[in-house]
């Protein structure tokens, strides 16, 4: 008879090895095989401790079930980090790694009850009116800019060159901004995100979006931002760019990780080439085994409880564990069932993802059109060599190298910026504001007219 061990083994590097300690969502090891920790996790039960960053305390949520009742029960589990008991305490530093997207911000994501409904609607109802052949367009168009950069080289990055930059350039149009806000929005929300000179960054978007909140008070358009500002809510000026910045932000990072983890999945699964016109079904696989965004939905205890076999004291930071719910035992067989979007990857309840419509409609769009010009587009390097991007909340590689036949360019390509080039303004930043790098939107517009 074989004998099994009666605890479960720590993935290897896992440092809760044998140490008792929390699991460490971060680090290399966590980003090569997350789901070797998922299962290890489970073993907690339906939640279980885990560490998101050096210090950084959280409980994961990784059974469905569990889940889907915190996301619904606004009663018990709050979204005001202001709640956030250990940061309130100081044992979190303001310059945490993890802080950007866990401290408090006054928008819908971080606010309940009627406040939350009244953002929440201004922000659903603005979506509401985006035409989708308008941003069906869009998208084509971007795309095509996009490749005309780097179509006739015959190799090309698809993360960097293109599924990082696309969703960026349709937000930069859907939001109506001009030249020189655009390209500030830009040079932000990419070094938020990818930590370079991350403190800057995010005073250079939060002031382009200012300015842009100032241009639609004095001459709306029409555009997500003119729709918000003329909402019945009544957003104040302050309102506006707290809304704008989340909108850009949380809506950019998660759309260009599910772009390049489809992309990925159709050049690494045979069966998606063999059969053909399979996006949508690769994009619900990828929301299904590899969402965007893996690990989120921040949740405070609104008193002591007991939760999921956890003891949970108010104001404790607990996490959904998107990745984790999708792939456990419950949700597979429901997936086995026939019920293909039954995962959690947008999320649940009433801060489920606002625009998931838009952003399936933005992949489908970004991924038909590149390999509509690049049918033979294969990967360039072994798959087991590629490297995911760690950290606790993302699911993303660091790049995903392809190559093709090369192509004719589209349209002659626009001129690239200096890496330490300022931004092409229509109307000149202040110096505070004015990025390193920059002008992307610009010779977008430009390359449009021309």
């Amino acid at each position: 008879m074989d004998a099994h061990p009666t605890t479960p083994v720590p993935p290897p590097g896992c440092p809760a090895h044998g140490s008792g300690g929390r699991v460490p969502l971060y680090g290399p090891e966590f980003a090569a095989d997350p789901q070797a920790y998922y299962e290890f996790l489970r073993h907690y039960g339906p939640a279980a401790p885990v560490e998101l960053s050096p210090g950084v305390e959280a409980t994961l949520v990784t059974d469905y079930a569990a889940a889907l009742q915190l996301l619904q029960d606004s009663a018990s589990f709050r979204k005001d980090a202001r709640r956030w008991r250990a940061f309130n305490e100081g044992k979190i530093s303001p310059d945490s790694p993890v802080a950007p997207l866990l401290a408090y911000r006054p928008n819908c994501m971080f606010a309940d009850g009627a406040e939350h409904i009244r953002l929440r609607q201004a922000v659903t109802d603005s979506f509401a009116r985006v035409d989708g052949r308008r941003l069906a367009r869009s998208t084509e168009q971007v795309s095509d800019y996009l490749i005309s950069q780097f179509g006739i080289r015959g190799s090309a990055d698809l993360l960097g060159d293109y599924a990082k930059q696309l969703p960026l350039f349709v937000f930069n149009e859907l939001f109506g901004c001009p030249a020189d806000i655009g390209d500030r929005v830009l040079f932000g929300i990419s070094g938020m995100f990818d930590g370079v000179n991350a403190e800057k960054a995010v005073g250079v978007l939060f002031q382009a979006v200012g300015e842009l909140v100032a241009i639609k008070r004095s001459r709306p358009g029409e555009d997500v931002t003119s729709w918000l500002m003329q909402h019945q809510a009544a957003l104040t000026d302050e309102e506006m760019v707290h809304q704008l910045a989340l909108l850009l932000g949380a809506g950019a990072e998660p759309l260009r990780n599910l772009i390049g983890n489809t992309l990925h999945r159709l050049l690494t699964h045979d069966r998606y080439a063999r059969e053909g016109g399979l996006i949508e079904e690769a994009i619900d696989d990828t929301l299904w085994e590899n969402p965007p965004m893996s690990n989120y939905a921040p949740h405070y205890p609104a008193t002591d409880m007991e939760f999921a076999g956890q003891r949970l004291q108010a104001g404790d930071l607990v996490l959904v564990g998107f990745a984790a719910a999708n792939t456990g035992p419950a949700l597979t067989a429901a997936r086995k069932a026939g019920s293909n979007r039954a995962h959690l990857a947008w999320s649940a309840g009433p801060h489920a993802c606002p625009s998931k419509e838009p952003a399936r409609q933005i992949t489908v769009t970004a991924i038909e059109n590149l390999l509509n010009h690049l049918p033979d587009i294969e990967l360039a390097v072994p798959e087991d060599s590629l490297t995911w991007r760690p950290g606790p909340f993302n699911r993303a590689l660091a790049t995903l190298p392809a190559r093709y036949t090369p192509i004719r360019p589209l349209r002659q390509p626009a001129p690239q910026p200096r890496a330490d080039a300022p931004a092409v303004a229509q109307t000149p930043a202040p110096a505070a504001a004015r990025p390193e790098r920059g002008g992307l939107w610009s010779n977008f517009l430009n390359w449009i007219k021309g």
